[in-house]
Order: structure tokens, then C-alpha cells, then sequence
């Protein structure tokens, strides 16, 4: 869609192919259905990227244009810790926003037409189920194959791929994790703040700290999602990958100083039970967990319990992934396009010329906070400013 704005801005003519029924379906579904549209803190550690250098020139000549951008489609934000929403609150109004323009621009929107094939002798043609489409230049902005339920069945690989294009492994990103332990039901529905270390092979790869979410195969949350892109290629090339959680980011001090502070409490809350204590500062099925991987009882006190075992637990926890859960729940998905292969300053195929590729088909990923909008955005204003020159 912006593609389209920004190339009939600049006088072309503008045919969009959508297969769905209407627009903007995966964008209906972002930021919970708020659409988180992008984010006050742009930093190039947010976004990445086999090739990652060749993506920070655009991003950095780019990044300021994104809010002028939309504020031209008329689209007032709230912002809430730097996310961008619009004031609303409501994701349809940053659909009606580009909806709006492209009618104002008249552009030509085709729905229900799903594309088969793309072939180019002096120009191109664009096959779909019900016709074909000749045009001097093509901008492939399909997405990937994350939650196909929108649309993303996968063939739009399929298409770059005939055209000459290789493909880094796709694999599902911003996704929840599973394990093989046998209490998760235990710990099922519980939201808790935590810090989470992921190491690789027992080398620290990221450190995240946020809101993790336990269900009844593993963890969820933002702060997972974000370390669900390493995990995916760590998975992908047979690494141990294991998250240790430290369930009591409150206490700044070293393992040491917090099973002091605990004989302390012990003292303090004098005849109160060990689970007494816990159940001080945490929720009652991760005391259950952790009482059940101790292997004690619910009445146990302190000074008889093994305090060494529990402050590891409190502080350490760890989760061993066995994998990511599948495309059908993945936000996005990292892998696609090598950005070697395409003039990241015009989005231009390297392979075609008057080929343009764009958004989540490239081997580019965000974190999650707007950054996998931002480089949809970044990408696709650019395709449709170069794809539009001399129009």
C-alpha cells in the first residue's frame, strides 16, 4: 500500500494486486489490533540481518520520513513508552488512512487476485487465477508466510524463486517457545516480570527482561519473542538453547546476598513456612514448580530446606527449548531475499532490472515494539519512489 501511494504520488500509473477480499488484512492483526506503527527508539540492534550493513544506510537516510509520512494521511498517534499507535487505538485507522489515499491517488486495487506467475521479456507479466496483467515495473510487497490464516501461504517464495532470487532458510520469528518438562500445566495462565539470559552452546547469546508469559508448553511474551529469532537458527543448526529466568529481578544483588536476604526473612516472619515466604513476592503455581523440581514439601521450613537448590531456582531457572512453535503463530519470519541481492538504496532486484522487493520477503527481521512495520514502510516508500522516477 504505500508502495503504491508513494509511485502514484509521483504520477505513475498504479495497479495493486491483493488476494485477499480487502486490504490490509495481517495489518488488522498487529500491536493486539492497535497496530503498533512504529517506535520512538530507532536503533539499528533493534533490526536484523545476515547483511545488516546494508540495510543501515537506508534505515538511517530513511527513519525520518516514516512519521511525516503518515501524518500527511492524516493519522494522529498517541505514544506510549516511544510505541506509536494511532489515538484511536484502533489498527482499522491506519488502514483507512492508506485506503483513503490510494482512492484519493486513484489507484487501480484488484482484490481476490492471487498471483501464479511473473515472467519479463520487454516487460512483465503478472499471471493470477483470473487474468494477466502487463506492466513496465513490478514491486513485489507479498510478505512471508507468517500466520497464513491473513494470507502468507508461502508461494510468494515460490514467485521470486522462478525469477531467479535464492532464499536464506525461512523460519518462523517473534514466536512462542516449547519445552519438554512435565509441569508446565502447573504453571499455566502466570504472568510475571523476570530477567531471561539465552545461552547457546552455554555462551550467552541476549539478555531480555520484560513480562514473560508461562503456558502449558512453555513461554510466551514479548521478551521470549524477541529471543525467538536466535533460538530458531540455533534450532536450525542443531545448538543447545537454553533460557535461564531470574524469577526476582527486583533484588540487584548477587546469588550470595539473596539467600542472606532469605534467612533474613526467615528470621523476620519467624514460624512462617518456606512456601509462606515465597508466596511473599511470588505467584503461587511457580512456588508449586519450583517446589515440585526441589522435590520438598509444602510445609517445609527454611532452615531445613535446600536453600542452595531453591536461590539457583529463584534466580536461574532454567528452560530447555526444544523448538518454536509454527508459522500459524509466528508474527513474522526471518530469512528470505540475501539483501545481497538487491540495491538496498532503490529496492531494485540486482537480478531483474525494473524489479522491486520489499518488506518481510527480504532476509530482514524487527523485534517487537513496530520495527517489522518500520522496515515495510522504509522499503516499500522507497521501492515506490525509484520504481516511480521518470513515470
Amino acid at each position: 500500500m504505500v508502495s503504491a501511494i508513494k509511485a502514484a504520488m509521483n504520477g505513475a500509473k498504479v495497479t495493486l494486486l491483493e488476494r485477499n477480499n480487502k486490504l490490509g488484512k495481517k495489518l488488522l492483526l498487529t500491536g493486539n489490533g492497535r497496530c503498533n506503527f512504529w517506535n520512538e527508539y530507532q536503533d539499528i540492534t533493534k533490526y536484523h540481518s545476515e547483511n545488516i550493513e546494508l540495510f543501515q544506510e537506508l534505515w538511517q537516510t530513511k527513519k525520518d520520513v516514516i512519521l511525516p509520512f503518515f501524518h500527511n494521511l492524516g493519522l494522529i498517534e498517541k505514544v506510549t513508552n516511544g510505541y506509536y499507535y494511532p489515538f484511536s487505538n484502533q489498527a482499522s485507522t491506519v488502514l483507512n488512512a492508506l485506503e483513503t489515499k490510494l482512492k484519493t491517488l486513484k489507484v487501480t486495487i484488484k482484490l481476490n487476485e492471487y498471483v501464479t506467475k511473473i515472467t519479463k521479456d520487454k516487460k512483465f507479466h503478472v499471471y493470477t487465477t483470473n487474468n494477466i496483467y502487463e506492466s513496465d515495473k513490478v514491486i513485489i510487497a507479498g510478505g512471508s508466510k507468517a500466520s497464513p490464516k491473513t494470507g502468507s501461504d508461502g508461494n510468494i517464495y515460490n514467485l521470486v524463486k522462478s525469477l531467479g532470487h535464492n532464499l536464506t532458510p525461512i523460519l518462523p520469528s517473534l514466536v512462542q517457545l516449547t519445552g519438554s518438562d512435565n509441569y508446565y500445566k502447573l504453571w499455566d495462565g502466570v504472568r510475571s516480570n523476570a530477567t531471561l539470559t539465552l545461552k547457546e552452546n552455554n555462551q550467552i547469546i541476549r539478555t531480555e527482561t520484560g513480562e514473560a508469559q508461562f503456558t502449558n508448553y512453555g513461554l510466551s511474551g514479548i521478551c521470549i519473542f524477541n529471543l525467538s529469532s536466535y533460538i530458531s537458527k540455533g534450532l536450525l543448526n542443531n545448538q543447545t538453547e537454553i533460557i535461564y529466568l531470574n524469577l526476582v529481578p527486583w533484588y540487584k544483588g548477587s546469588k550470595e546476598e539473596f539467600l542472606v536476604w532469605l534467612n533474613n526473612q526467615s528470621i523476620k516472619l519467624n514460624n512462617y513456612t518456606l512456601k509462606d515466604i515465597l508466596l511473599g513476592f511470588l505467584n503461587p503455581k511457580l512456588v508449586n514448580v519450583i517446589f515440585k523440581i526441589a522435590k520438598i514439601k509444602d510445609d517445609i521450613l527454611w532452615e531445613n530446606a535446600p536453600q542452595t537448590k531453591i536461590v539457583d531456582l529463584l534466580t536461574n531457572f532454567p528452560f530447555k527449548v526444544q523448538d518454536t512453535l509454527d508459522f500459524n503463530h509466528a508474527q513474522v519470519c526471518q530469512g528470505g531475499i540475501p539483501l545481497t541481492e538487491v540495491n538496498m538504496q532503490t529496492m531494485e532486484s540486482k537480478i531483474i532490472k525494473d524489479l522491486y522487493l520489499v518488506g518481510e520477503l527480504l532476509d530482514i527481521t524487527g523485534e517487537c515494539g513496530g520495527y517489522n512495520l518500520g522496515i515495510a514502510w522504509i522499503t516499500g516508500l522507497t521501492a515506490g519512489e525509484e520504481a516511480s522516477k521518470n513515470a
